[in-house]
């Protein structure tokens, strides 16, 4: 469940990548960390709903993150990309994604693969029935509209490159995983964003062929909070 409330506040502008500014509910200029490294397509509209987070870690020049959007086509997004890994790792602990539940060891950001990654999530059997299971969570920002999430929202070679490591655990004999944690509202779908990168679509296309696995989960958006929620439909090539 959500364990943490949100404040509203109105979007102004992203600037610099990592700065927001927006007007609070007295009518101030904030700036907050901006917690999403991406191009946020379609995320950036000014003088919308937004809300943010506040922290009490006082080395932090900045007071607060930007948590919630409202996109181009009014729905909410969750932009804060650390909270993909929180809210996946939340229901890997509580048993609730199907498929997964057998496992009883949970790993997070473990070094593995050729190219020098870590994975987001390594899960184990003790009674090593079960294969090694490696995750990688992606989240999902970018509302194209009619109730479709699609990633990625600008040419990612880093996620090119996990799908490669992926690739590899399976042909080592490994699970792997590729989950889409969808941060957004009203959404029953997610698709992959070939016109904005086809080599990330080719290579998701091969490693699905050879074994890897995709999961895509929407997640409950609003001022109360963010959790996972259901399953949605994935649609690799369209």
């Amino acid at each position: 469940m959500p364990e943490q409330s949100f404040l509203p506040a109105t979007f102004v502008r992203r600037y610099k990548r990592f700065f927001v500014d927006v007007l609070d509910g007295q009518g101030h200029l904030l700036t907050l960390h901006c917690p999403n490294t991406g191009s946020m397509k379609n995320c950036l509209q000014e003088n919308t709903p937004c809300w943010y987070s506040l922290s009490d870690n006082p080395k932090r020049k900045l007071p607060g993150t930007l948590e919630i959007v409202t996109t181009l086509h009014g729905r909410l997004a969750g932009v804060n990309t650390h909270r993909a890994n929180k809210v996946v790792g939340e229901a890997l602990n509580l048993n609730i994604i199907p498929g997964l539940q057998e496992y009883d060891q949970i790993l997070k950001e473990v070094p593995y693969g050729d190219e020098k990654s870590r994975i987001d999530f390594l899960l184990k059997d003790s009674g090593r029935v079960l294969p090694d299971c490696f995750i990688e969570v992606k989240n999902v920002t970018m509302d194209a509209g009619s109730g479709i999430a699609m990633f990625p929202d600008a040419v990612t070679s880093r996620g090119t490159k996990h799908l490669r490591e992926l690739t590899s655990v399976v042909q080592t004999g490994g699970r792997a995983i590729l989950l889409f944690c969808v941060q957004l509202t009203d959404v029953h779908q997610v698709q992959i964003a070939g016109h904005i990168d086809s080599v990330y679509l080719k290579t998701l296309i091969e490693a699905t062929k050879v074994g890897v696995e995709v999961m895509a989960w929407k997640t409950s958006v609003s001022a109360d909070g963010i959790a996972l929620q259901c399953p949605l439909e994935f649609v690799s090539d369209t």
